[in-house]
């Protein structure tokens, strides 16, 4: 009993970090002041580095829920890889944006007594992608708020290989793909010139019952191509279905550069 309950403790604790980790960057920067092309259309990128805390439960292969609560430390230290990029397209009033978010966690731990495995390995890949468009309902010189909506698919997947006892050579795995409608705002005020106000609050749902994402920055704009921002961010989402739960906030500050083109 205590192999099982150190197993579904690790197992809960590696797939909600994968997500946390997986969320590094923000889902859409909008930036007021950008340099228009020719053709009319301003493009942006922004990657994001976002140091956020998870809390909350999940639960994998039928097992009860485990009730979570890490910090980004706890979440940073097992982080094997993570890639993300996302942007914006802009044609007057209309936006056109995406983020593409993917990473990997594993740890292991050896199990209290050996006798089901004498270790457990395991393995997270998590996978977002957010594609959206907007409209300017507000559009001057000092800021802009725009209406937007989209929709985010999640998937999740995780891995689990035992080394000795019982269970030893096998790999199960469990995990779950569901995709999000979202609808929102999002915008930008401009104090001066250089210094400007940014956020966003979206709010959705589909697979999972509940999908929300709110965040707020302070920005300053070096020129016409570059800025930094930081901020704070809070995301959740609650999802279960057939045993596998997913019912958990992601919150913390957000540095960032924007870039415009």
């Amino acid at each position: 009993m205590k192999a099982a309950i150190a197993c579904s403790l690790l197992w809960g604790s590696l797939l909600v970090s994968a997500a946390s980790a997986a969320d590094a960057v923000s889902p859409m920067t909008p930036e007021a002041k950008t340099t228009t092309t020719e053709s009319g259309w301003t493009f942006t990128v922004a990657p994001y580095f976002w140091a956020a805390g998870l809390s909350g439960e999940t639960g994998v292969f039928g097992l009860p829920p485990v009730d979570i609560d890490f910090s980004f430390g706890d979440i940073f230290d097992d982080l094997d890889f993570a890639a993300m990029a996302i942007g914006e397209a802009r044609y007057d009033r209309y936006s056109i944006f995406g983020d593409i978010i993917y990473s990997k966690i594993s740890s292991g731990a050896d199990t209290p007594r050996g006798i089901l495995a004498d270790s457990v390995d395991v393995t997270s890949e998590t996978f977002a992608g957010l594609l959206g468009a907007g409209y300017a309902i507000l559009d001057g010189p000092s800021g802009r708020l725009d209406v937007v909506g989209g929709v985010r698919v999640w998937s999740v997947d995780t891995d689990i290989s035992f080394d000795g006892g019982i269970l030893d050579g096998r790999s199960p795995s469990d995990g779950a793909t569901w995709v999000d409608g979202l609808v929102g705002v999002r915008g930008n005020y401009y104090f001066t010139p250089e210094i400007y106000l940014t956020g966003w609050g979206l709010v959705g749902a589909g697979g999972a019952d509940v999908d929300w994402d709110v965040a707020a920055g302070l920005g300053y704009r070096f020129n016409d191509r570059f800025s930094m921002v930081a901020g704070y961010r809070a995301l959740g989402v609650d999802y279960s279905d057939d045993g596998f739960v997913f019912d958990v906030v992601q919150q913390g500050p957000i540095f960032g550069l924007v870039v415009n083109f």
